[in-house]
This record gives C-alpha cells, sequence and structure tokens, in this order.
C-alpha cells in the first residue's frame, strides 16, 4: 500500500525473496497512484489503467544498468515486494526487457533474509539472468565477516552503522583484505605509484605520511603498532567479537574499526608508505582538538587512543552499580584485590589486559595523622625528570668606573632564591659587596623594573635583560653624615617639537640607561651635569678649549636645587633604600667622600662656563614626558633625561664604543652534564610529596581540606609498560622543555625493588622488561617534531621511523636526549609470544638504505 513520501515502501519480515521496483520520477507518480487505484478494486473501467511505465531514464545507460546519482527513494522510486513487481510486468503496468536494478540477496540464517544493495565502488550490476548471489553472514562464521560490514538505509540522511541484525534493509560494504573501505578510500594523487599485493615486504616495515603536523600521530601509531599482543589480536579480527556499539562511553567501534583497518595495511607487508587520513578524520571527528593542522603531543593523543579502544572494545555491556569500601586497617593484599576486581567489573578490555596496572595511594593528614589508603589503576607512568635546584642567568654588570666596559656575566643561582643571591653571586667575581649593588631589568632603553632585595628571582625570566648597577650604599647615620640618592638616568635625542602639553613628540630614547649616586646635600643641576658629564666620559667626548663658548642660560640655574631641602628620593615608597644606594657615580659635586677611590671633576681643569652638550629635564618612569621640579609633595621616584641635540650627538657621543661590552670568564662554561637514570625517575616519582595548596585532600576526621602528605607505590604492573618522561615544564611565568639525557636500559629493567606487593622469587620475569618501542621529541616547544624507534615483533630488529622514512638502525642509537614515551613489554609475555611472532614473516630487507646519523632529525 501506498506510504507517505518521506518513507520508502517496504515490506519488512517477509520470509520470501523481496525485490525493488525503480520507476522514472516525472511519471512514475500519476502511473503509480492510477494503478493503485485500478488494483484495490475501486474502479476497475480501462480508462482508469495507467499504461505502461518506462523506467529508462533512472539508468545512466542501457547496458549496464547503473542508476543515476541522486536518486531519492519516495521521490524518484519506490520499494515494492517481488510479489508486487510481478504483479506490475504480468499487467504490462511495467514494460519488459528493461534491465532491473543492481543488488543483491543475502540471508541471514536464524535471523533474517534481507536485501542488500552494495557499496558502488567495485561493485558489479546483476543482469536479467544473473542468479542473486547468497552470502551466509552468521556470527559462527567470522571468516566472512572480517571483510564485510553494513549499514542501514536511510533515506532521509547518511548511511549508519548497522549493529542490529534484525533490520531487512541494509547496505552490505565489501573489501579486499589490506585494503581501505570503498566509502572511506581517498583518492589517490595523478601519478602515484599504486601497491598490490604484488610487493611484498617485511610486515610493520611501513611508513606514515605526514598530513600536516601530524608527526606526533605517527609516532603514537607506529609505537603501539609494535606492541606484539595487541597488534595480533586486531590481525586475527578478534576485536570483531568484542566490539562494543552500544556504550555510551565509546565511539561506536569507529575508533577500533579505523585502528585495525591501519594495522592491516601497515602489516600487510605490500605498503612502504601509506596516507592515514582516514583514522585522522575519525580522531578528529571525537577528538575536536585533534582537528587542523597543530602539532600536538604525541602522549596526549595516545592517552585518547588508549582510552577510546578501550572503551570501544570493552566487554562490560552492562555496568553495574559497585560500592567503594575504605581499606579501614585491613590487609594491603585483601584492598588491593578488591579494588583490581571493582575495576574489571566496569573496565574488561584488551586494553585493560595489556597496559593497565594498579597505585596504591597513601594520604597522611598532617594534623591529626589520619592515613588513607587507596588502590587505583593506571594506565601509564608519567614520572619526573630530576631536575636541578639551580639555575643560569646572564647578567650586565655596570661598574661605577666610567673606565670600565660593561661586563656580562653567568651566575649559578638558586631557582627558588632572592634577589639578593644574585648580587652574592656576582659579588663572588667582582669583588664588590652585594649592599652597593642594585638590580634592574632594561627594556626599550627604559628600566621596565628595580628590583627590592627581597624579591623572587622566579619573577626574572631568562629572556629578560637584567642590569646590575654599581652604586655608593651611603646612607645617613648622623647629623654630619652624608646620603646619596639613586637617580635613574635616560638618554634621548630631541629631533621633534614640543606638543601643547609640555611632551616632546620628537624626543627618541636610545642607549643604556643608568642608576646614578648623587649627594643629597650637593644635588644641583650643575652638579648634576659634572656628575653625569664624567659617568660617560668614556664615550663622550669633551670638547676642546678652542672649541668652548660661552655657556648658555641654563648655567645661571646651577644654584637652583634639583630637589627641595627634605623631600628627596629617599621619602618615597619606591626609594630603593639605603641598603641598595652603592657605587653607582663614583662623583660627589667635586668632592670626593672617605670611600670613593676613583678621580671626580675635582681633578679636571675647572673653567666657570662651558658649552653644555646636553640639558638635563625630570621625566615619568617610562622617559617620556617631562615633569616639573619635586616638592614635598612628591612620593615617586625622580627620573632625570640627559636630552641631546643631533647636532651635538653626533658630534660627541661615540656609539660604538657606548655599546660595547666586555665578557667575564665565567661566560661560555658549560658544567658538565651528568646523565639521569631511569630508576632515578621512578624513585623520584615514588617519593613522599606535599600536596598543593591549591589542591588539598579533605580530612574525614578533621572535617576539612589539609595539605596533606601523599605517596605513590607500584603494586602490580601490566603486560606492557609505558613510561611517559614529563620533559615539559609548564609555570605561571615559563614554558620550557627540558633536554635531559635520561639513560634508559634495552633489557632487564628491573622493577623488583619498586613492587611493594609480596613477590613470587621463583619468577623473576614478571618484574622484569624489555625496551620495545620509543617515541623521540627533537626541538623545541614551537617548532618540535617527533619520531619513533620500533622493534619489529616477527624479525626483532630495530627500526627508526620518520614519517613516511623508514630506516634500520642498531640498539646504540636508540639512547638520546629527544626519548620521551617508553614502552616496554615484561619477559613472561615476550617468551610466551616469541614461537608466535618467529613463525609468520620472512627477515627483513636491506632495501631501506642506511641507518641515521647521531643527531638526524626532521622539524616540520
Amino acid at each position: 500500500r501506498r506510504k507517505p513520501q518521506s518513507t520508502p515502501v517496504f515490506l519488512p519480515g517477509k520470509s520470501h525473496e523481496q525485490r525493488s521496483l525503480k520507476v522514472q520520477a516525472p511519471h512514475w507518480r500519476q502511473g503509480y497512484e492510477q494503478w493503485e487505484v485500478y488494483a484495490q478494486g475501486g474502479d476497475q473501467d480501462s480508462s482508469t489503467f495507467a499504461g505502461c511505465i518506462n523506467k529508462a531514464e533512472v539508468f545512466e545507460d542501457q547496458v549496464s544498468a547503473r542508476l543515476k546519482k541522486g536518486l531519492a527513494e519516495g521521490e524518484d522510486h519506490v520499494l515494492l515486494p517481488a510479489a508486487a513487481r510481478r504483479y506490475l510486468v504480468n499487467w504490462c503496468v511495467l514494460e519488459r526487457g528493461q534491465p532491473r536494478a543492481e543488488r543483491k540477496v543475502v540471508e541471514l540464517p536464524r535471523i533474517h533474509r534481507v536485501e542488500v544493495y552494495p557499496s558502488r565502488t567495485g561493485a558489479r550490476p546483476l543482469s536479467d539472468t544473473d542468479t542473486p548471489p547468497m552470502a551466509r553472514l552468521s556470527p559462527a562464521d567470522s571468516s566472512d565477516l572480517e571483510e564485510t560490514r553494513l549499514w542501514l538505509k536511510n533515506a532521509e540522511g547518511p548511511l549508519e552503522r548497522s549493529c542490529d541484525a534484525r533490520v531487512t534493509v541494509v547496505v552490505m560494504e565489501t573489501r579486499k583484505k589490506a585494503a581501505a573501505w570503498p566509502r572511506a578510500q581517498p583518492q589517490a594523487p595523478s601519478g602515484a605509484a599504486e601497491e598490490g599485493e604484488d610487493r611484498q615486504g617485511q610486515p610493520g616495515i611501513c611508513g606514515l605520511a605526514n598530513l600536516g603536523n601530524t608527526c606526533f600521530m605517527n609516532s603514537a601509531l607506529q609505537c603501539l603498532s609494535n606492541v606484539p599482543q595487541l597488534t595480533e589480536y586486531f590481525l586475527q579480527n578478534r576485536y570483531l567479537e568484542e566490539l562494543n556499539l552500544g556504550n555510551p562511553l565509546g565511539m561506536k567501534g569507529e575508533i577500533a574499526e579505523a585502528y585495525a583497518d591501519l594495522l592491516k595495511q601497515v602489516w600487510s607487508g605490500h605498503h612502504r608508505s601509506i596516507v592515514p587520513c582516514v583514522f585522522k578524520t575519525k580522531v578528529g571527528h571525537f577528538a575536536s582538538q585533534f582537528l587542523g593542522c597543530q602539532l600536538h603531543d604525541s602522549q596526549e593523543l595516545l592517552s585518547f587512543l588508549l582510552d577510546g579502544l578501550h572503551e570501544d572494545l570493552n566487554r562490560v555491556k552492562k555496568k553495574e552499580y559497585v560500592e567503594l569500601r575504605d581499606a579501614a586497617g585491613r590487609p594491603d593484599e585483601e584492598v588491593a584485590q578488591e579494588a583490581w576486581q571493582n575495576h574489571k567489573r566496569w573496565n574488561d578490555s584488551v586494553i585493560v589486559d595489556t597496559f593497565h596496572g594498579l597505585f596504591k595511594s597513601t594520604l597522611v593528614c598532617p594534623d591529626c595523622g589520619r592515613v588513607s589508603v587507596t588502590f587505583d589503576p593506571f594506565c601509564y607512568l608519567s614520572v619526573p625528570l630530576p631536575v636541578s635546584h639551580k639555575r643560569v642567568m646572564e647578567v650586565f654588570f655596570v661598574s661605577m668606573d666610567p673606565r670600565r666596559k660593561p661586563e656580562w656575566h653567568q651566575l649559578l643561582v638558586p631557582k627558588k632564591g632572592k634577589v639578593s643571591d644574585l648580587c652574592v653571586a656576582l659579588a663572588k667575581h667582582t669583588g664588590i659587596s652585594p649592599k652597593r649593588m642594585m638590580v634592574a631589568d632594561v627594556f626599550s632603553h627604559r628600566f621596565y623594573k628595580i628590583y627590592q632585595l627581597e624579591e623572587s628571582l622566579s619573577s626574572i625570566l631568562d629572556r629578560d635583560d637584567i642590569f646590575i648597577y654599581e652604586v655608593s650604599g651611603r646612607a645617613a647615620t648622623g647629623e654630619n653624615s652624608r646620603e646619596d640618592v639613586v637617580l635613574p638616568v635616560y638618554l634621548r635625542e630631541r629631533s621633534g617639537v614640543q606638543d601643547y602639553d609640555g611632551s616632546y613628540q620628537g624626543l627618541m630614547l636610545f642607549g643604556h640607561p643608568l642608576l646614578v649616586s648623587v649627594p643629597r646635600d650637593r644635588l644641583s643641576w650643575d652638579a648634576l651635569y659634572h656628575i653625569l658629564l664624567y659617568r660617560l666620559s668614556r664615550y663622550v667626548t669633551r670638547p676642546s678649549w678652542d672649541e668652548e663658548e660661552d655657556g648658555d642660560e641654563r648655567d645661571l640655574e646651577s644654584k637652583v636645587s634639583l630637589l627641595q631641602p627634605g623631600c628627596g628620593a629617599a621619602g618615597s615608597s619606591q626609594d630603593p633604600g639605603p641598603e641598595q644606594a652603592g657605587s653607582s657615580s663614583g662623583v660627589t659635586s667635586g668632592r670626593r667622600g672617605p670611600g670613593d677611590t676613583y678621580p671626580g671633576p675635582s681633578d679636571w681643569p675647572q673653567r666657570t662656563r662651558h658649552k653644555h652638550l646636553f640639558t638635563l629635564q625630570t621625566v615619568n618612569s617610562n622617559g617620556t614626558s617631562n615633569r616639573s621640579p619635586f616638592n614635598e609633595d612628591t612620593q615617586a621616584q625622580p627620573y632625570i633625561a640627559i636630552d641631546w641635540e643631533p647636532e651635538m650627538k653626533k658630534r660627541y657621543y661615540d656609539e660604538v664604543e657606548a655599546e660595547s661590552y666586555m665578557k667575564h670568564d665565567c661566560v661560555g662554561y658549560v658544567p658538565k652534564e651528568v646523565p639521569v637514570r631511569l630508576q632515578e625517575c621512578i624513585e623520584l616519582f615514588t617519593a613522599v610529596e606535599t600536596l598543593e595548596k591549591e589542591n588539598p585532600w579533605y580530612c574525614p576526621t578533621c572535617k576539612q581540606h589539609q595539605p596533606a602528605t601523599k605517596k605513590l607505590d607500584l603494586w602490580m604492573l601490566p603486560e606492557t609498560l609505558i613510561i611517559h618522561l614529563k620533559r615539559f615544564s609548564y609555570t605561571t611565568l615559563s614554558r620550557k622543555k627540558l633536554d635531559i639525557f635520561v639513560e634508559f636500559p634495552i633489557r632487564d629493567l628491573d622493577f623488583s625493588e619498586f613492587v611493594i606487593k609480596p613477590q613470587d622469587g621463583s619468577a623473576p620475569e614478571l618484574y622484569r622488561y624489555d625496551l620495545i618501542a620509543v617515541s623521540n621529541h627533537h626541538g623545541g616547544l614551537r617548532n618540535g617534531h617527533y619520531t619513533t624507534f620500533a622493534c619489529n615483533k616477527d624479525s626483532g630488529q630495530w627500526h627508526y621511523f620518520n614519517d613516511n622514512s623508514v630506516l634500520p638502525v642498531t640498539e646504540n642509537q636508540i639512547e638520546s636526549k629527544a626519548a620521551y614515551v617508553l614502552f616496554y613489554q615484561r619477559q613472561d609475555v615476550a617468551r610466551r609470544l616469541q614461537p608466535q611472532a618467529g613463525s609468520s614473516n620472512p627477515p627483513a630487507s636491506s632495501a631501506y638504505g642506511t641507518p641515521p646519523k647521531s643527531g638526524f632529525m626532521d622539524v616540520n
């Protein structure tokens, strides 16, 4: 009977063979409706008979009988049972001799007989004389299922994977072994050489093309591909029996199938390299962070893939409620066994069998002493690297003696130290007291920040330009003693006109700023001019006596005080303080104090009125606008600007000499790097630590959150142990990679000293592991590249995988600073799989080229 247009006309649940009727779109609706009325007996008048319906226009041609693209059920054709079609032919409603539409009939024993429309790729249409092929698909016959999958036939949307065998109309998709599914097969570029069954190479020795910063994915896949028991699980199609298509936490089996397809191509031996675009698309579909061409972390992708495979292959279809119990003083063996059984009630898959182990976590409250013991599963170990508690900082030391050039120093200081520690380290190189030093961050020819001695060194980044200035260090201790004021001084060049607000748009900062000590009681413009002229004497040429002229009107102001009495910089909240005022100027307005040892202006021939090379102006901390002289209400650090006319600067200022500096002997010295053993990383992982304030533990006894102590111990280890070296360090102020060389054994990694579970002394191989794969990260955070070292499970030969390039290597080439994720296999598992793996394939071919040189890498 006629159904609504949006619903295809089916006849479900029939035991006899079903056929489809496809008729021409422009004429079929009126003719079909008239025939329906005529067949129902409403009007048997021959005038109501529709006549013959010609369906030729729905075919591309009359030979192949292939339907045109874009035909929709309910609009262009309708599906009818075979009996209805025979009536149409017998009643001449359908013209005789027209070809049948391509289709197959599949009988499912003990379930249903369904009609199947094959995928267009590689499908051969059936003629009228062909007998429809019968393919018996049964759960007991897995050989037919391994290269076949079914799709729901949906007229209103795209095809959907069929997980219900009771449906009547589905689409069958078939493929050759080790080939991609037709619906997901990418189009090969023109001129690309096709590889097929005629090529036979070493299985597993297959590269993966880089699709644009996908080296992280290729590295993780190559490592996982060389886990023997997991690879055999997929190659032998055991995963088909465990696909959990109804798991709400899973991915409808698509990740597992995509990974299985990829493995079959890699281990077919028919390809030198493949393009994993289908797998990449699947990953991006379920994890949007991996969309696009951004470089990601191979360990993050590995974590997502293992979790996705686990959920797609989880044998637990219905998860029961599990009530967690506290240890409450029970023996560890009992609590651990209970925790593992509870874990298996919810999680039971090949991923759990292969990669999951068990932790023992112990928390101790610092107040009441309550001990909480839990056992938690893990899939991999993320171990920290034992890093040094020292850091190397580069600084420039500016002496108070103008004859000395700035010195470049490399200082070794505590990472969690203070600015005073930086001054102490510099004092060992220069002999200058730390109390006579001031530390400043110089950026864009100005002081970005002047540090106090008690500030933390963590606020200073490695890229900052740190200058340490020597100052006088004199503070007022009595009525007759002198106190020095430390003035920040900028250099500016005048090249514009003054704006309406008093600022100079054309004033440009240049050179390195100075910190100058000036006696408070002798502070005047004229005295400051001579002090600064002395400090600049190394790269500022004094005019000869013949060039000097009478001074300008500025000399008349030489008696005007720069700072009014009683309101100097010492009273400012930002004043560096007497302990930071060191020897920055070396002069005191023509007089030297008892602590000065350097010559001052009083040693020069004195003339009362000379030509000034520059002018002085009080400015703000950025050096961009002028300010009025300071008074008692001023509570800010005074800043002075030295303004140069372009002609005077060009004539008397030596820029090359001003920018020159010296290197101290400590520069370039690289301390010998001591390699770190992998066992040290594991020891650090199992060490006692105190929880951070941002992540406290709620104590049931104290009824509040506490910074408890935490200790992790290994209780049970998996068959394949993944060790992630935490090379990337992220803080609120910096991100960096730790290029530390970690020594890891290729064979016989012994975990017996780290496993606290009572051990079986008769089976030491349960705690010994051999390396099978390494994911490497070369370069830095922004321009890194991932590669892989992996041991072939069949030949035992190590290979270097660099995207689509594969090269054989020796074991002594595996250890490097680039090692990031390590894959270890337990020795008892290796012995169990050895007969199976050793009898499958021929040895590796020598046609892959020479091994890579040391330090070899490519950067995206």
